[in-house]
């Protein structure tokens, strides 16, 4: 099946964002900095954040002055804290949260130190609570709106080969869920996204055959792209989803619902 370009995936409409803020983890590359780009193009500024400075700097260089872009790591409350206060002094206010930072690295279970599985527990899914918290406590709350969109991963019949991150993502699907009810009473929509196998730098890293087996175990028959995943991150942040929270929107190709799982080195 053929894969769909960049420009085909640009679907919403010039202002459909417009006078939103949003803030972006992890969006100095991959699905991060394609949804950055997506929003910039449909009105929002945005505030991108990462660990690797060459990566922001090239990012905030593309996108212009409608970005803000600083260093920060997620796993590090005060670094969090500090980030969020540097965002809302800059634009003022906080509409939108993209949790997509994260990182992860194919292995057997019983080759997992505990230290390197700790790592991917406190960045994907301790590094999303600070995040929620921080952007719930100094700004949405008060503000009696807010949304926030948590990338997640295709978990649903475990994940052979990647138990560390696995685990994190299920902890973040349904804390998703219970920040839903929670905040439903400040009118602060919470959803997640748990994308199948896509093309990006993130993905780059894992062993080819691995891309292929993912691949030829998806009904669709090819990998997803960035633009598609923040198709869908977008969606979740418009209008056009604000009777929906606390739902996961999988965009695999089916992946979950047919065919083998990875095969464990």
């Amino acid at each position: 099946m053929e894969t769909p370009t960049a420009e085909s995936q640009r679907v919403f409409a010039t202002g459909t964002l417009a006078g939103q803020v949003a803030i972006i983890t992890g969006g100095g590359s991959g699905i991060g900095l394609a949804t950055a780009r997506e929003m910039v193009r449909i009105g929002a500024k945005v505030a991108i954040c990462g660990r690797t400075a060459a990566k922001l700097e090239a990012a905030q260089a593309e996108l212009g002055d409608a970005c803000y872009s600083a260093s920060c790591d997620i796993r590090e409350p005060a670094q969090v804290e500090a980030f969020v206060k540097q965002v809302i002094e800059r634009f003022g206010k906080v509409d939108i949260l993209v949790n997509n930072a994260g990182g992860q690295f194919p292995s057997p279970a019983q080759h997992i130190s505990p230290n390197g599985f700790l790592a991917v527990i406190k960045n994907n899914l301790v590094g999303t609570f600070h995040m929620c918290r921080e952007v719930a406590n100094q700004h949405m709350i008060a503000a009696k709106r807010g949304r926030i969109v948590n990338v997640i991963a295709n978990i649903y019949r475990g994940f052979p080969g990647m138990v560390h991150t696995g685990a994190a993502r299920a902890g973040v699907e349904n804390m998703t869920m219970t920040l839903a009810v929670e905040w439903a009473q400040f009118n602060i929509l919470v959803n997640a996204v748990a994308p199948g196998i896509i093309i990006s730098s993130g993905t780059a890293q894992y062993p080819p055959q691995l891309l292929e087996r993912g691949v030829a175990e998806t009904p669709l028959k090819r990998a997803g792209t960035v633009e598609e995943v923040a198709a869908s991150i977008v969606f979740l942040a418009s209008p056009a989803a604000s009777f929906i929270t606390g739902a996961t929107l999988r965009m695999d190709g089916g992946q979950a619902l047919w065919g083998h799982t990875w095969e464990i080195p």
